[in-house]
């Protein structure tokens, strides 16, 4: 077996058997909608399916309650793949929709597809497993690393910082999406902080004086906050919720307030010089207001660092493969979804593709091709993944695939909408078989390995990984 059409076959075949199984666990982790670190139901199901398959576990790891490394095969190469299930809340939504309709109010939903994202790594790493298994004389080991809470959080980081991805010799991902693509670029590292301000109460009408209000601290903060941006990077960007504002009763002095804050930039050096100033903003609102701060750390991620090597063989092999068929049923839904879509929204995602294709794309919403690979220069993400951690420890590659309509934005009711149709379960087992045949062929050709390597040392020069989220900051126990 050493063609790519030999490899992307057998990985075929093998998901395709078990295509009823995968679709299930996908389905039920997207019910089940689990956000930070507290994914138990999910990380159960996904435990189960591997250990059935004949995985070795290890559970908790790098402290986290809902993370765990399944193994399987020996010696080297290590392959890692990389699996998330963790929802988003507020994006509660009927499965199969195309107008608004919430399961729960104010639930959580599975607004950027990892349902389909932990599910499809896993279904590749059984495709790998079952052809260890097949081939007793092939070495090589493949890990499915189950990694919770990469939309606030950022599980991955914990299991950087803790050495997880030391031994292992590539990494490799997906993520749901409206292209079939993969991914050459970089990302902007973050910080995930909160402020809490805590004052005096006081009547507000008869002893205003008296008080001390942790609320105005907050709103003088957000307003340093502003005039900061003018002062940074251009890539960089600084977001914020106020999650308590001390209370409803306007004649009451808020004694304590709190605001969130997620500080992005291209370079990790860049975003801890800008949390830091951030920390002085707080600083000179509690002074101001005669309160007191302190802040914590919700997570941390490093910017990305693509891998040239390991992105050809997965865009060959995702070629290879072919897209899925579509039937007029399921252009029909994507066709509505696409409508319900915001004017904005679809304006935006037109241009992106220009006007040739976006014609095409606005009427029949799925794409039926796969983008062209270019490592010529790289694509900047403006958001942020804690596979980037990963990518500073192991050569690492994604692609994504068309698991929802043309246009449609991540992180909107619209994704949670399209989660468990066909077409996404579609896009699912495609992103499966790529990363499947790219790992099997990393095992079987050691030069890839190699000359991944000698890239990925080639891309991080002098430069070495340091975590941002500090040495006493751990995940939090969700489950205690």
């Amino acid at each position: 077996m050493n063609s790519i059409k030999d490899v992307t076959q057998y990985v075929s075949d093998v998901i395709e058997r078990k295509r009823d199984l995968f679709t299930a666990a996908s389905d039920k982790v997207w019910s089940f909608a689990e956000t930070r670190f507290n994914e138990f139901q999910s990380a159960e199901l996904l435990i189960q399916v591997l250990e059935s398959e004949g995985f070795s576990i290890q559970r908790g790891v790098a402290g986290l309650e809902t993370g765990f490394i399944a193994s399987y095969g020996s010696g080297s190469p290590v392959i890692a793949l990389l699996g998330e299930y963790d929802a988003l809340a507020d994006l509660s939504q009927e499965a199969g929709i195309s107008t608004f309709s919430p399961v729960q109010p104010r639930g959580n939903g599975h607004g950027c597809g990892h349902n389909l994202l932990g599910v499809g790594a896993l279904a590749a790493a059984v495709a790998v497993k079952d052809y260890l298994s097949a081939h007793p004389d092939t070495k090589g080991t493949v890990r499915f690393y189950g990694c919770p809470a990469e939309e606030s959080g950022y599980g991955k980081t914990y299991l950087a910082r803790e050495g997880y991805f030391k031994d292992a010799d590539a990494a490799l991902s997906w993520h749901p999406y409206s292209m079939n693509a993969v991914m050459h670029g970089s990302s902007n590292a973050v910080i995930h902080g909160t402020f809490t301000f805590k004052g005096i109460s006081a009547h507000a009408a008869a002893a205003p004086h008296l008080g001390r209000s942790a609320l105005d601290a907050v709103e003088l903060m957000n307003i340093g906050a502003n005039y900061m941006r003018e002062h940074m990077p251009d890539q960089a960007r600084v977001h914020y919720a106020i999650t308590n504002t001390g209370g409803f009763a306007p004649n009451v002095v808020q004694a304590e307030a709190e605001v969130t804050y997620l500080v992005r930039a291209p370079k990790s050096a860049e975003v801890h010089s800008l949390f830091e100033r951030l920390i002085k903003i707080a600083q000179g609102a509690s002074l101001m207001t005669e309160t007191e701060m302190n802040y914590k750390y919700e997570g941390a991620c490093a910017n990305l660092i693509p891998n040239s090597t390991l992105e050809k063989v997965l865009y060959q092999n995702l070629v290879a493969l072919g897209v899925p068929a579509y039937d007029e049923d399921e252009y029909a839904f994507a066709k509505a979804i696409f409508e319900s879509l915001p004017e904005q929204n679809k304006q935006e995602a037109k241009t992106l593709v220009g006007a040739e294709l976006a014609a095409r794309l606005t009427e029949r919403p799925l794409p039926n091709f796969i983008a062209p690979y270019s490592d010529e220069r790289e694509v900047f993400l403006g958001g942020s993944t804690d596979v980037a951690d990963v990518s500073w420890n192991v050569p690492t590659a994604q692609c994504s695939t068309a698991t929802m309509a043309f246009g449609t934005p991540l992180h909107t009711w619209q994704t949670v909408a399209q989660g468990k149709t066909t077409y996404a379960h579609k896009g699912m087992l495609l992103a499966a078989k790529a990363m499947a045949a790219t790992a099997i062929e990393s095992i079987l050709n050691p030069e890839i390995v190699k000359e991944a390597q000698r890239e990925f040392k080639e891309r991080l020069g002098e430069e070495e990984y340091d975590c941002l989220v500090p040495a006493d900051v751990h995940p939090p126990k969700q489950g205690a």
